[in-house]
């Protein structure tokens, strides 16, 4: 086997250690990570519903998927794929370093808090993104040096932009490493705003919504065993201290730290005066810093900025742009592992230190091992829900569907009673209506969608009937209520399913005029648009990453003695 493939291999090895149990029968359903056997593209997956569209352009991109590929099998394959990318691209961006040094980096990549607490929350079109920086940096700094660009960078950047923040985080490495002077960044600004103009114009289309809210306080930087600050450091720090791996708020937060330091340190000085583009790399790692630490310093000031600044709140979980400084971490990490390799003498003390550097990640942050020691793991969806969907597929009658109880978090039975999203309304096919609020702790953060609000107020209404007509008035066409996640109000309808846990229930007929939420026709154009720009960008990628595989076997069966 070739020298350049066994970083890759021990990614490999890396991913299936610590996803373990994840890959096994079943979906991993944990809180923000949704994925449903068939998920149907309605309205809502396009961002054309009443909420701001934080799934888009994930959900559109699966529901086409996976009508090629299963639901299920498509997200073990983004899961690996995700950590065995990042780890590859640690090794490749570091390619002229010592194999001892790309092995290193791979573990310092994919054994991080930054990874192990975005798996467990859930944020995998995250993780995508985390994993095309180091491919980002390889080809902005081959767009900088007027060199053609890879084959490989459009189907990056699409992996790598199917959220807002995926999208910030994977359009500011090429901006930082490739822009110069010509046309050629013509190309790539288009480029990047092609993958991401889905949630960019669906985003501007719902600016009052995107100033209704906004929680920096309560989505700020958090500190483990360590402080905020040095918690960044080490790529850590999330707001959610319930997927923080306990390991991280022991002891071993410190020597995990201490460690990166120490490489960074031994390799500062080589990687500054022995490379090029470093004043790119280090503005990276500012920025990400910076960003993390500014909610951290200023949350109420961001607040009320944010309030008058539609956009800003993107930047509310501020610890998701950290692996900005991803690059500089893995290049001065490499670089010092070879210093410090260089001044040993003899293989056996040689062999060892690159045992140490390759398995003292993990050994810091054991519990990322085998599903998050038990955080995640699988689950499958009770036959019901299966005959909810055929049931309202059935359905003729006009209406989007209210979804009971009254709440955005559920912990079933069925998923060993792990915090998730709900996963209901992915699985229906019609547009649905969900409550957006968000508690965190004792902070109730208020949903950003007006239709959910009227929903709300209706549900408050004092009977099943008066609730039932006042829905129907808002468009609401049928209530599913999951009577296994708690009470929830009762409303007046026909039942269409019932089933131990589920209860599907057709409004009656509306009385009275229809309180509208339509989307104009601009918005309607720009948003087609958007989209029309975005399925460009896919084929492109497609037809490259078609030619560059007949490329590969073209040289792989030219090798082959004949």
């Amino acid at each position: 086997m070739s020298e350049r493939w066994v970083p890759t291999l021990w990614a490999a090895v890396l991913a299936v250690l610590m996803l373990g149990p994840a890959l096994g029968p079943g979906f991993v359903l944990t809180y923000d990570m949704v994925w449903v056997p068939d998920l149907a593209l309605t309205s809502d997956v396009l961002g054309l519903g009443t909420g701001l569209p934080r799934a888009v352009p994930s959900d559109a991109v699966v529901a086409v998927l996976d009508e090629v590929i299963p639901g299920l099998a498509l997200q073990k394959i983004v899961l690996v794929g995700a950590l065995v990318l990042a780890g590859a691209g640690a090794a490749e961006l570091t390619r002229h370093r010592s194999l001892t040094a790309r092995v290193a980096v791979v573990s310092l990549t994919l054994w991080s808090p930054y990874v192990a607490e975005r798996l467990w929350m859930g944020h995998w079109p995250m993780l995508l993104a985390y994993a095309a920086v180091p491919w980002l940096v390889i080809a902005g700094r081959r767009w900088a040096a007027g060199e053609r660009s890879p084959v490989w960078l459009l189907p990056v950047l699409i992996a790598g932009s199917l959220s807002a923040s995926a999208g910030i985080l994977t359009g500011a490495v090429p901006l930082a490493t490739g822009l110069r002077r010509g046309r050629r960044p013509v190309l790539l600004l288009v480029a990047l705003l092609a993958v991401n103009a889905p949630w960019l114009v669906t985003g501007l289309a719902h600016t009052a919504e995107a100033t209704a809210s906004s929680g920096f306080e309560v989505f700020a930087l958090r500190g483990d065993a360590l402080p905020a600050p040095l918690a960044a450091l080490a790529l850590g720090g999330i707001w959610n201290t319930s997927v923080v791996p306990d390991s991280r708020e022991s002891w071993l937060a410190w020597p995990a730290l201490l460690l990166l330091a120490a490489l960074v340190a031994a390799g500062a000085r080589r990687w500054w005066t022995s490379e090029s583009g470093r004043a790119p790399i280090l503005a990276l790692w500012v920025a990400g810093l910076a960003i993390a630490l500014a909610g951290w310093i200023a949350p109420l000031a961001l607040d009320d900025l944010a309030r008058h600044v539609p956009g800003l709140a993107l930047f509310r979980d501020s610890s998701r742009l950290l692996p900005l400084g991803l690059p500089l971490l893995v290049l001065t990490a490499a670089a010092g592992i070879d210093a410090v390799r260089e001044r040993l003498r003899g293989t056996a003390p040689r062999w060892a230190a690159a045992v140490v550097v390759a398995l003292a990640p993990i050994a810091v942050l054991p519990d990322a091992a085998w599903g998050l020691a038990g955080g995640i793991g699988t689950a499958e969806y009770p036959d019901q829900w299966q005959q909810a969907r055929a049931a309202l597929e059935e359905e003729t009658a006009a209406g989007d569907v209210l979804v009971l109880p009254w709440s955005s978090y559920r912990a079933p039975e069925w998923n060993g009673a792990r915090p998730v999203l709900d996963p209901l309304p992915r699985m229906l096919t019609r547009p649905s209506v969900v409550n957006g609020d968000l508690v965190v702790g004792s902070t109730a953060i208020e949903g950003e969608d007006p239709r959910a609000t009227a929903a709300a107020e209706a549900l408050a209404e004092a009977d099943p009937e008066t609730r039932s007509a006042a829905l129907s008035r808002l468009g609401i066409g049928y209530v599913i209520t999951d009577r296994t996640a708690g009470d929830s109000a009762q409303v007046s309808g026909e039942t269409v399913f019932e089933g131990s846990g589920l209860l599907l229930q057709r409004m009656p007929e509306r009385s009275g005029p229809l309180v509208g939420y339509s989307t104009g026709p601009v918005a309607l154009a720009a948003v087609a648009g958007a989209w029309a720009a975005y399925a460009v960008a896919w084929l492109v990628a497609t037809t490259s990453t078609v030619l560059l595989l007949i490329s590969i076997v073209r040289r792989q069966t030219a090798r082959v003695p004949g």
